[in-house]
């Protein structure tokens, strides 16, 4: 078990202390719980929806990588299956402000890796910053999407941001987490690479067509991969690097472990993430090689 969450156990009542611990140490655990598992949870400790959610939380800060700020967000997203996700806070020294992560990005990134398409709630310890609720905006459940924050009603993201702007005002329809398949191939016949063209290829990049998708292999082979959000505000987008680094963060490996990335974007778009990928690897470790292919 990560030993974060072991400290994080400490700081929840004892009775969902004493039922959570079992799914932490399962090996299987993938920083999720299950439909069924919550609803177990929520017959041992008679709590509501809502004040589970609340509880939790710790659990989801516990994954936090707060070097700068010292401030540990945490964020649980339900996604449309009901499967729980955790999120956390990522930030990286040596690398501009810019290429930070914050907790509600985290948890839709992590649940978006996993396949849900939809999310029906968040639940934040801190009150979601304009940035995030921004990114919430171009979810394919924003005019829906519950948002819950400890000894406050649950509100909508809509009544979080009134007069929202979004997708629709730049007359596009698609929307983050939505199933899509951009149908780039490459030349190259590096299974590595390879893994990384086909998240490009569920990349969600409707304003620069930027369908860019990022591979990183950990010391000990496992790899993990991350695809772009993009923003109709622009600034709030999530670069490929990113989803790929919550990604591992949610498997319990350390930053330190990346062995090798590789980055694979559409040739003729008008952005390219290559040099902000490059300096956030070199961050983290400069020895770190990056393949790179523009398709």
């Amino acid at each position: 078990m990560h030993a974060k969450i072991m400290d994080a156990l400490g700081s929840l009542p004892s009775d969902l202390a004493s039922a959570v611990k079992p799914i932490f140490e399962d090996a299987n655990f993938d920083a999720t719980i299950s439909p069924e598992q919550f609803t177990t949870l929520l017959s041992i400790t008679h709590m509501t929806d809502s004040e589970l959610r609340v509880a939790l939380l710790p659990i989801a800060a516990a994954y936090s990588v707060a070097p700068i700020s010292k401030f540990f967000v945490g964020a649980i997203v339900r996604g449309e299956s009901g499967r729980l996700y955790f999120g956390a806070n990522m930030e990286f020294v040596g690398a501009s402000l810019s290429q930070t992560i914050h907790a509600e990005q985290s948890a839709i990134s992590h649940a978006w890796i996993k396949g849900e398409t939809g999310i029906t709630d968040i639940t934040i310890n801190y009150s979601p910053c304009g940035h995030c609720r921004q990114f919430m905006n171009e979810l394919t459940t924003a005019k829906t999407l519950i948002v819950q924050l400890p000894e406050r009603e649950e509100q909508t993201l809509q009544q979080y941001l009134p007069e929202s702007f979004g997708p629709a005002d730049l007359n596009i329809t698609d929307a983050l987490l939505g199933k899509i398949d951009h149908g780039i191939t490459i030349k190259e016949t590096d299974e590595f690479v390879a893994i990384a063209c086909k998240a490009a290829n569920g990349s969600h990049a409707p304003y620069t067509k930027n369908y860019s998708g990022v591979a990183l292999k950990a010391t000990d082979g496992k790899v993990f991969t991350g695809k772009y959000a993009e923003n109709a505000a622009f600034n709030p987008s999530l670069p490929p690097l990113q989803v790929a680094l919550v990604n591992m963060n949610m498997a319990g490996y350390s930053l330190t472990d990346i062995a090798e990335a590789a980055l694979v974007e559409k040739a003729d778009s008008t952005i390219s993430h290559l040099s902000d990928t490059q300096t956030t690897l070199e961050a983290l470790n400069p020895d770190i090689p990056l393949t790179y292919v523009a398709a």
